[in-house]
């Protein structure tokens, strides 16, 4: 309390993930945080039911027990100054139950066992997440006219300098990012982060969400890592580029004299995602608007695959090898929650090294043929069916998680196919 005091901070705010990755949390004067890291911030449970929209869904543990408590709990050791309000700092928290026990929703606890259980074969993750998202005005259309500016930097495809000024301040928030450019598609745009263990990335990847979304909404702009905002451009992607060491510090995906020059381990490991694909797609890829990013020719995935370098696969293997040998995994979109994916991404590759499940023979040339692979879920609801009959990844989630998302998850479907689109409206309504 006295060093935030020492530095003119006065606030702090405590946020943490919700099932889709939102950040809630509550500002705490810097006078009251002792009895806060004593007893922690109640909210209620239901925060982890609760829709965008604000509707609480009845998810078990929540609107039957009666919308019980949970604490949140700061975690000090992640505090960081905001550079756009002075006098505030923000950090993480950690769910608990009333009687102490960690919240089996938590979907950074979630993902802290996801490491524990790769620690017991000697292993640890290292994770670098890719996010890419859309800049647009507050009435959802796209920010400037930057259609074609693929892969360029200034203020021909960011007018207003968005980039950079997101760009610094996050690096001032300490959350690795180290370059950035326009994107694919018109008004997006991608901010690279660098490497760390699993939960120090994801704790990074949410912050820098979070961080995103305020900087545009302190200019009047709205950003969104929604999957795919628009029917006439691609998507937004959360690659999460993975690579493994054991206790000697050293990368055990590196094998010069191995076939493509990877492990046994690193074989091991591509077998358990693609194996466990399916049902991984419900936590990489966890709106009803994901699956509007899959598709042929999409530079999304489409089949369950992998291959050397081939951004057509839905594993691709970077060229790097010795401490640079990694797995990208391009499965997620940017929507995903970045605890959850990552902890879906760690379950994998902890079943494949596990089960020593082999691969098939890299693809070759351009996907997307299915004569050769098998296709991925190719909606919410075969992606949850998926995750509820991968028993064994299940179990490494967490019975409480999987059982709550399943819930959640499946209301979302129940009210989309409920709901009259815009689409059928206009498809429908003159002629009919």
């Amino acid at each position: 309390m006295e060093e935030l005091a020492s530095r003119g901070v006065d606030v702090l705010r405590v946020v943490y993930p919700d099932l889709l990755g939102i950040d809630r949390g509550r500002e705490v004067l810097v006078e009251a945080l002792p009895q806060a890291m004593e007893h922690g911030l109640a909210f209620c449970r239901a925060v982890y039911h609760t829709t965008p929209t604000g509707e609480t869904i009845p998810v078990p543990g929540g609107l039957d027990q009666g919308l019980p408590d949970m604490a949140i709990f700061p975690d000090l050791s992640t505090v960081q100054d905001l550079p756009w309000e002075p006098g505030v700092a923000w950090c993480l928290g950690d769910a608990r139950n009333p009687d102490g026990s960690r919240a089996g929703e938590d979907p950074r606890a979630v993902l802290r066992d996801l490491t524990a259980k790769l620690g017991e074969l000697g292993l640890t993750a290292i994770v670098g997440p890719e996010l890419e998202y859309f800049l647009l005005n507050p009435d959802g259309t796209r920010h400037g006219d930057s259609k074609g500016d693929v892969y360029t930097a200034g203020r021909r495809g960011d007018p207003d300098g968005h980039l950079l000024k997101a760009l610094r301040w996050t690096r001032d928030l300490g959350l690795g990012v180290t370059m950035a450019n326009h994107e694919y598609a018109g008004s997006q745009f991608e901010i690279n982060l660098t490497h760390s263990e699993a939960l120090d990335a994801a704790d990074r990847a949410f912050r820098f969400k979070a961080a995103i979304k305020e900087i545009a909404r302190l200019d009047g702009r709205m950003a969104t890592f929604m999957a795919r905002p628009f029917d006439d451009e691609g998507g937004s992607g959360f690659h999460v580029h993975l690579s493994l060491t054991g206790a000697d510090g050293r990368n055990v995906f590196d094998g010069p004299a191995e076939p493509y020059g990877l492990t046994e381990t690193a074989r091991h490991a591509i077998g358990g995602l693609l194996a466990h694909a399916p049902a991984a797609a419900a936590l990489l890829n966890p709106t009803i608007n994901s699956y509007k990013r899959f598709g042929p020719d999409t530079l999304a995935p489409w089949l369950i695959d992998w291959g050397l370098d081939n951004r057509s696969a839905m594993l691709r293997v970077p060229p790097e090898r010795g401490a640079g040998a990694r797995l990208e995994v391009r499965l997620g979109d940017a929507s995903a929650n970045p605890y959850l994916g990552t902890a879906a991404v760690l379950a994998a590759v902890y079943l494949g090294i596990r089960d020593r499940i082999e691969p098939p023979a890299p693809l070759e040339g351009y996907g997307y043929d299915t004569s050769r692979s098998a296709v991925l879920p190719m909606s919410l609801g075969a992606a949850l069916d998926a995750l509820e009959a991968d028993a064994a990844f299940g179990a490494l989630l967490g019975k409480e998680l999987v059982t709550s998302f399943l819930a959640y998850k499946r209301n979302e479907v129940e009210r989309f196919e409920r709901a009259v689109t815009d689409w059928e409206f206009r498809e429908y309504a003159y002629h009919l």
